[in-house]
């Protein structure tokens, strides 16, 4: 599986939306080249579920960023979403729902608020309710 690579600004706003979205878990969907696990944008979106515990895109979001991302000549690369007290591993819901096999899934871990984005952030891919990590490369 190939690596996810993010540049340093990128993980910086994913962690921003994730302390700023707290209590709750925050999402959204990031942009780039899947096939060669690069990401080149983040796109944040609103949680519709408002939980502490789940998270779902809201779906006017998912429309508004998939063209977006379309628009931008971009693909989707990956989903985002935070954890407010675990580590930055796919939940048996996580694994149950994820629906993007070809996207790569990026967790924040919002357990040590301070912590840098190079400790709290990990990726995966999820297929048929299997998690994998993949190397994740902020640079």
């Amino acid at each position: 599986m190939k690596a996810l690579v993010l540049p340093p600004s990128v993980a910086d706003e994913l962690m921003r939306h994730a302390r700023a979205e707290l209590p709750n878990e925050a999402c959204g969907l990031l942009s780039g080249s899947p096939a060669n696990g690069r990401v080149s944008r983040f796109h944040p979106a609103r949680n519709v579920e408002a939980s502490p515990l789940r998270y779902n895109v809201h779906p006017e979001d998912l429309v508004r960023i998939t063209f977006a991302i379309e628009d931008e000549g971009e693909e989707l690369a990956a989903i985002f979403h935070s954890h407010t007290r675990s580590a930055a591993v796919p939940s048996a819901t996580d694994r149950r729902t994820a629906m993007y096999p070809d996207a790569f899934y990026l967790l924040a871990s919002l357990a040590d608020p301070d912590a840098r984005p190079a400790r709290a952030l990990r990726a995966w891919r999820i297929y048929r309710g299997q998690a994998f990590e993949v190397p994740l490369t902020i640079g």
